[in-house]
């Protein structure tokens, strides 16, 4: 997809890294890698990186380029399990689903810091609770749960607002590293505002999808 989206696009003004789904039963990608977190988080990381140096050109061309990260209000129940990335020990469908979130967020925290010097922005949402088709794939007492909540959820274009503002928004021009809920800045996870931690989760994840640097 990086490929396609180089060949398309000679610059890149805007990124919007938007992918999220919760599985009840543990399952692994043909890589060996748990699929919440390759899907939720790895994802974000490749393709962001693979694309770093089209957003870093169109910098160069006088572009203001933007990262936005869509992560979730459900990173503040997160914690980044080193010993059990892919809950292989312990797997939990929540529990997977708030550590790849709060990954998005550590994963912008660090990025925003080495991408500042090249004239990219970076900086991740949540967008609200969102009636699309997320969980609609689980069963259970989650997926129970879930069905009964949808009615109160709201539309997918009241959900793209947030994303949409931080994306484009003139008021933001140079605001980078920060997470932004309801269209405002917000304080995000006190794990994820803790630089040792996004430094290891950056090198770690850099490994899992094959990079360096």
């Amino acid at each position: 997809m990086a490929g396609e989206i180089r060949a398309a696009c000679p610059q890149l003004h805007v990124l919007v890294n938007n992918a999220g789904a919760i599985f009840d039963r543990r399952e692994t990608t043909v890589d060996g890698i748990e699929r919440t977190w390759a899907l939720d988080h790895l994802g974000y990381v490749l393709l962001t990186l693979e694309l770093l140096d089209t957003l870093a050109g169109t910098a160069e061309s006088g572009g203001k380029p933007r990262i936005v990260n869509v992560a979730s209000a459900a990173h503040y129940r997160g914690h980044i399990d080193f010993d059990d990335l892919g809950g292989a020990r312990r797997y939990g469908a929540m529990r997977a689903y708030s550590q790849a979130k709060l990954g998005n967020v550590l994963f912008t925290y660090a990025l925003a810091r080495r991408i500042a010097s090249r004239g990219i922005m970076a900086n991740c949402v949540h967008p609200g609770v969102v009636d699309t088709g997320f969980a609609k794939n689980t069963g259970g007492l989650f997926g129970t749960a879930w069905s009964l909540i949808r009615p109160f959820l709201i539309s997918p274009e009241r959900g793209a607002r947030t994303s949409l503002h931080v994306a484009t928004s003139p008021d933001l021009d140079g605001v980078t590293g920060r997470y932004f809920s309801n269209g405002k800045p917000k304080t995000s996870s006190s794990e994820s505002r803790d630089e040792a931690v996004q430094e290891r989760l950056w090198r770690v994840s850099l490994q899992q999808v094959g990079r360096t640097g």
